[in-house]
């Protein structure tokens, strides 16, 4: 009988996560084992008691499993056949699965891989435990050696998502021009980041919360905007004719509205977040001319080693707020009343 660890779990479908013990992974031929000092939180983690068995077999998905997808930590055991990293390695974990090999992985669209349509933390087992199993050894990245495994995590989804989106936007964005960020807490506090430091806009961030506006611009934003009504109008005032791109880190009608009618003709809207909005408006007339709109949620793992690049370089912060294993239930509910000052990660 082997080793058991504590793991915080999705028992079943629509059902409360909580602590159960399971077995300590063994890695078999190209995997890894990887000893976790640190777990990010995610908004997504929050809508997983709530998914329904026909959509989870729709997904690809497969309870129980532990939850936890920014996962960061040391390489405690290699399967034979593993090449590229060593026990005792540092390392990151990529996100989103992927096989390397279809012809999306093969242009590097490893986040709309359709070989392994779910995750650690996503219907696999995540890193919200002491070990974690990683079968896609791609999905490893050394961390350099100014970045702690233990706060790490973040950067994984956190950063890697946010930088995913502003790379897409960068051929809409002239030097001199304007980008919106629509809902700035952990994602689009990168977003701005990374706006700042990959183009020569105007950054506009846009938060319904007060204190969220006054980090954004701790963070970088040029102009903040108080959300609710009058958001396209406010930033076609400061522009003339609105952003040239907008990303939307919350994914409400509202946010949605308000996105899509801030963004002048030729730009470009992203929309990352996923509270579930709908857009309804004709293809003409209601959408901008010549914009490029589009959504996805993930990242590859070149995102993943440039982000890392840039937080060692220290260009980027990644703020966190530490708790216990142990307190898991609690950071969890920290994340769902919106009372963090960075973002949640779980120590082990």
């Amino acid at each position: 009988m082997g080793l058991t660890m504590r793991a915080y779990r999705l028992g079943a479908w629509l059902a409360e996560p909580a602590f159960a013990e399971v077995k300590v992974p063994e890695p078999g031929p190209g995997e890894a084992v990887v000893r976790v000092a640190g777990c990010g939180l995610c908004h997504s983690d929050l809508a997983m008691p709530g998914i329904t068995a026909d959509v989870a077999r729709a997904l690809g998905w497969h309870a129980p499993f532990t939850l936890g997808h920014e996962t960061s930590g040391h390489v405690a055991a290699v399967g034979r056949g593993v090449h590229g990293v060593a026990e005792g390695d540092a390392v990151a974990i990529v996100s989103p699965a992927s096989c390397g090999s279809c012809r999306f992985c093969a242009r590097g669209l490893d986040s709309v891989c359709p070989e392994r349509p779910y995750g650690r933390g996503y219907g696999r087992d995540g890193g919200l435990a002491e070990y974690v199993l990683v079968d896609d050894i791609r999905a490893l990245v050394r961390l350099p050696p100014s970045l702690d495994p233990v706060t790490a995590g973040p950067l994984t989804d956190a950063g890697a998502t946010s930088y995913h989106a502003v790379r897409r936007v960068l051929p809409r964005v002239p030097e001199g021009g304007t980008a919106v960020v629509i809902g700035v807490g952990g994602l689009g506090g990168f977003a701005v980041q990374f706006l700042r430091l990959l183009t020569g806009a105007r950054v506009v961030a846009v938060d319904t919360d007060p204190d969220a506006l006054a980090r954004a611009g701790g963070l970088g934003a040029h102009e903040t905007i108080p959300g609710g009504r009058g958001v396209a109008r406010a930033v076609r005032a400061l522009t003339g004719h609105g952003a040239d791109a907008v990303l939307d880190f919350v994914g409400a009608d509202a946010t949605l509205r308000a996105g899509v009618g801030s963004v002048a003709p030729g730009g470009a809207f992203g929309l990352v977040g996923a509270a579930g909005g709908t857009y309804d408006r004709p293809w003409f007339g209601g959408l901008p001319k010549d914009a490029e709109i589009f959504t996805f949620q993930g990242s590859s793992v070149a995102d993943l080693r440039e982000v890392l690049s840039l937080a060692a370089s220290g260009e980027v912060r990644n703020d966190t707020q530490l708790f216990p294993f142990e307190e898991t239930t609690a950071a969890y509910a920290a994340l769902r009343d919106g009372a963090l000052s960075g973002r949640a990660v779980v120590a082990l």
